[in-house]
């Protein structure tokens, strides 16, 4: 039996983690490690075998006692922590100690040529240190759009990034979450390898606000800004600058680089065709609920 610790558990992608890895005929035991404890059981109240500690990436002395006999983890970084050696190395180090040596690592397309991202420095780490490892690297979440960006969204009518007329690969976080599930049960089969995770569709937010409008009836606009601009705009709302820097990072430098690589991974693992945009804006539809008017 191997004790598995899912970190982000109560997000898009840890959600679906466990939801999958519970339906897995396995003796695998999940063991949800989250600093919301109350939030975590109430989510997954109906997963009777699920076990829970407490973990705070921002606490390092939660470390040692979430990590106790843990055979394989599922680190998924806090999309607001962007300082790998302050918060990352230091939990590394414990696992090292406690002698958890397999990791899958939720990454991003791209963390290979962008050095100066978070993702690309934990991948870094997590080699330096000699883990066993799976690189999981997502294209784009189609969920951005419902989360990062749909204050905009909804209050504004707006889409505002420094992404220009860059393309990006849409893939479902669902997807994503259901292919780690399967990977962190065949653990052995698949470590110490790279895996790019793609839908089958590669636009950019003018095409893809088109498509929503086309779809929903609203009349979102996207705006393209320079990285000061966006960086000003989004410190005067309150996000935390380490947010903003990855923000920017992940859609500016977009703008330089090939369109991303469609992959079969995932419908090559489970079988099933990822999510298509259409699907995920018609399902999702309630979220832009604001913004929708009569053309």
């Amino acid at each position: 039996m191997k004790r598995i610790l899912i970190t982000g558990a109560t997000g898009n992608v840890g959600q679906a983690v466990v939801q999958h890895l519970s339906t897995i005929n396995s003796d695998n035991k999940i063991i949800i490690g989250t600093h919301n404890l109350t939030k975590a059981k109430r989510m997954f109240a109906d997963f009777s075998e699920i076990e829970y500690v407490h973990f705070n990436f921002e606490d390092p002395s939660t470390f040692h006692e979430a990590l106790k006999e843990i055979d394989r983890m599922f680190l998924l970084r806090p999309p607001h922590i962007s300082n790998v050696q302050k918060y990352i190395a230091p939990l590394t180090e414990v696992m090292q100690a406690k002698e958890v040596n397999e990791i899958v690592f939720l990454s991003v397309q791209g963390a290979d040529t962008s050095r100066f991202i978070p993702h690309s420095k934990i991948e870094k780490l997590i080699l330096e240190k000699g883990l066993d490892y799976i690189f999981l690297r997502p294209s784009y979440f189609m969920q951005n759009l419902t989360t990062t960006l749909i204050k905009d969204i909804q209050e504004q009518g707006k889409i505002i990034l420094p992404a220009g007329k860059a393309r990006f690969n849409w893939v479902d976080a669902l997807n994503v979450g259901e292919l780690a599930a399967v990977l962190l049960h065949k653990f052995d089969r698949y470590k110490n390898q790279v895996y790019d995770v793609t839908g089958y569709e590669n636009k950019n937010f003018k095409e893809v606000v088109t498509q929503i409008n086309k779809l929903l009836g609203t009349r979102i606009k996207y705006l393209n800004t320079n990285p000061l601009s966006f960086y000003r705009i989004k410190k005067r709302e309150g996000m935390r600058g380490g947010m903003i820097l990855v923000m920017i990072m992940l859609h500016f430098f977009a703008r330089f680089q090939k369109p991303p690589r469609i992959t079969g991974f995932y419908e090559k693992i489970t079988g099933k065709k990822p999510t298509t945009l259409k699907e995920f804006i018609l399902k999702e539809k309630l979220a832009f609920h604001n913004t929708i008017v009569s053309i």
